[in-house]
């Protein structure tokens, strides 16, 4: 370590980069966070203790090498700043604007102080390295003439591709849309995640080799018989796309939608697309506008969708936005079921909910009502008691006698997370499956029933974190890479490289 200050957690206290007022923010979709000034992100990088066993490390699912770059960011030495975080993370401008920071939970500070903001600290590293030049194409000094096909072009799609071109692989991406990034673009509003972050992305992609294409709806205009005969390895990362249904009664009504009709229809108006133009063929969505100016809306979830939900209603004159939460609110302490350094169940506000919403918890919804023409006009909630084990974990709830009420609502929106990932594709083809629906991949090398086809992401472990897909990508890459050269991988020696340069400098 060559840090010269190693008493920052001593003299400063954790600062959030500033954000645009409330007020004037919700006029657009813009992202509103701004950077830290020089000295605050050097004050802030001061805070990491040099931990001597960093847990930080455990905490992240890339296992990010956290004081090391937060040493170089004090230190201003960018360029190995970003060697750093790039060896393990292939798309820090994502993970450090939409990670929920597990990692900062697992920090040795958190136990009794705020933690570093490791997230942050992240976001800057990647900014300013893209500001310097730092982050250029990767051309492999040769080609191993093998060809692989990834279908999708999320997270784990984007990070698999990017590993195997490394590894010297011709990579070609399969997405069903008219643009890359799956549920990052048009899933995550603009106003957490700018798609100019995504275009930038996947132009250094395009420039390393990698080819996108797009409008390619694998099962419904290209076959993945046609792929597999042209190409030596297959990587099924489409995503767990089905949403969880709420099957009360009044479902059928008008004005009832899932969450990502909703949210994807926006995206597209930002992008200045037609919001009616979706490839979702399997998912039956309505060939309507959605909008919530004027209306009533509930939202039904309590999730990072849920709050997304409710930015963009309120970006789009919402009369009135509740949320309603399964369980209980959580309290500020952590609770004894997730002690450190495990990431805890604790009460939180996004900047979504802080933009105007009422949050109901321990709420659950028990009926749609119409206005006798098939229109949504309320919905019919209760609330629960939970009863909560000996370790404050809620084990059973009961519906509190007399809590029955109806609440205005004009417009639903389901955000109770996704079951499964598309079953056109994965019928079509007789691939095995798991009980819960998703890809059945070997946990070790990521194969599926077919020797040929590897699977990762949410389509294999079920819906989870954008830092989870990145994982998923990574590994399921390593091992494509073995499969195809059948001799340990060339991407382990690559990343261990690019750390021992980082570290010598």
């Amino acid at each position: 370590m060559k840090q010269d200050k190693i008493t920052g957690f001593k003299e400063y206290e954790r600062e959030y980069p500033a954000t645009e007022p409330i007020a004037s923010r919700i006029k657009h979709y813009s992202e509103f966070t701004a950077a830290y000034t020089p000295e605050k992100l050097n004050q802030q990088a001061s805070r990491c203790m040099d931990c001597g066993v960093p847990f930080c490390h455990s905490g992240c699912p890339l296992g990010n090498v956290i004081p090391e770059f937060n040493d170089a960011v004090y230190n201003k030495q960018w360029e190995e700043a970003y060697e750093i975080l790039a060896s393990t993370n292939n798309f820090p401008e994502f993970t450090g604007r939409i990670c929920p920071a597990p990692c900062e939970s697992a920090c040795v500070l958190n136990i009794n102080r705020p933690a570093v903001a490791i997230e942050a600290i992240e976001k800057h590293i990647i900014e300013i390295a893209f500001e310097k030049g730092l982050v250029k194409p990767f051309l492999p000094e040769g080609r191993s003439g093998k060809k692989v096909a990834i279908v999708g072009s999320g997270p784990a799609g984007m990070a698999a591709a990017d590993q195997l071109n490394a590894a010297g692989h011709w990579v070609t991406i399969f997405e069903k849309d008219d643009a890359a990034g799956g549920l990052l673009r048009y899933g995550i509003p603009d106003f957490k995640l700018e798609k100019s972050v995504i275009d930038r992305r996947v132009k250094v992609m395009e420039q390393s080799g990698i080819i996108f294409t797009y409008h390619a709806h694998v099962g419904v205009n290209i076959f993945l018989s046609d792929i597999l005969q042209e190409f030596d390895a297959v990587v099924m990362a489409g995503g767990s796309m089905v949403p969880r249904e709420l099957a009360i009664p009044g479902r059928e009504l008008k004005g009832i939608h899932y969450a990502m009709e909703f949210l994807k229809q926006q995206n597209k108006r930002v992008m200045g697309a037609d919001p009616l133009a979706f490839a979702d063929i399997e998912s039956n969505i309505i060939s309507e506008e959605i909008t919530a100016e004027g209306k009533d809306v509930v939202i039904i979830g309590s999730g990072d969708t849920g709050s997304d939900c409710i930015g963009t209603s309120v970006r789009q004159g919402a009369k009135s936005i509740t949320q309603l939460a399964l369980m209980q609110q959580p309290g500020t302490a952590r609770p004894m079921y997730t002690p450190w350094p495990q990431y805890p169940q604790i009460h939180r506000v996004s900047s979504s909910q802080e933009e105007g919403a009422e949050r109901l918890f321990a709420t659950v919804s028990k009926e749609f009502i119409g206005d006798g023409n098939g229109k949504l006009v309320a919905l019919r909630v209760a609330d629960l008691e939970w009863e909560f084990g000996p370790n404050g974990r809620a084990v059973s709830s009961r519906e509190k006698e007399g809590s029955e009420r109806i609440i205005p609502c004009d417009m639903a929106l389901i955000a109770i997370g996704f079951s499964q990932p598309e079953q056109l594709l994965v019928n079509r083809y007789d691939i095995a499956t798991d009980a819960r629906g998703n890809i059945l991949a070997d946990e070790k090398n990521y194969r599926t029933s077919y020797h040929k086809i590897f699977a990762c992401g949410d389509m294999r472990r079920g819906q989870s974190l954008v830092v989870w897909a990145i994982s998923e990508g990574r590994e399921c890459a390593r091992n494509v890479d073995e499969y195809l050269n059948k001799e340990a991988s060339v991407l382990e020696n690559r990343d261990a490289n690019l750390e021992t340069e980082a570290f010598a400098k």
